[in-house]
């Protein structure tokens, strides 16, 4: 889904979420847990965000959601945000399972 993965997983990181950055880059998404809805309020660049159950199936996709906005699915456990237009160019479908992979150093370390 994504090359580089973020998770906020707690209160502070996931209150934090993607404020503060000037965008996205699309090789980048930020996984948030616990999480049913999300909000793009003081955030500067719309995103996707992806609305997962707790295995990782996809139930609702919002594609470019603005700064400012709210969204939420009924029966979501995990959010997925990622740079807009995204999921579209990735195939993200209603239905699919994803899966989370190993982290792995960066090459050359």
């Amino acid at each position: 889904m994504c090359e580089r993965c973020g998770v906020a997983d707690n209160f502070f990181s996931r209150m934090r979420g993607l404020l503060g950055k000037r965008r996205l880059p699309d090789d980048e998404c930020l996984l948030i847990r616990p999480a049913g809805s999300i909000h793009t309020f003081f955030m500067r660049f719309p995103i996707d965000a992806l609305f997962l159950d707790r295995e990782l199936r996809v139930l609702a996709v919002s594609s470019d959601l603005k700064p400012w906005r709210v969204a939420g699915q009924r029966g979501a456990r995990v959010v997925v945000e990622m740079a807009a237009g995204q999921a579209a160019q990735r195939g993200v479908q209603v239905g699919e399972q994803l899966a989370l992979g190993e982290a792995r150093a960066p090459a050359g370390s």
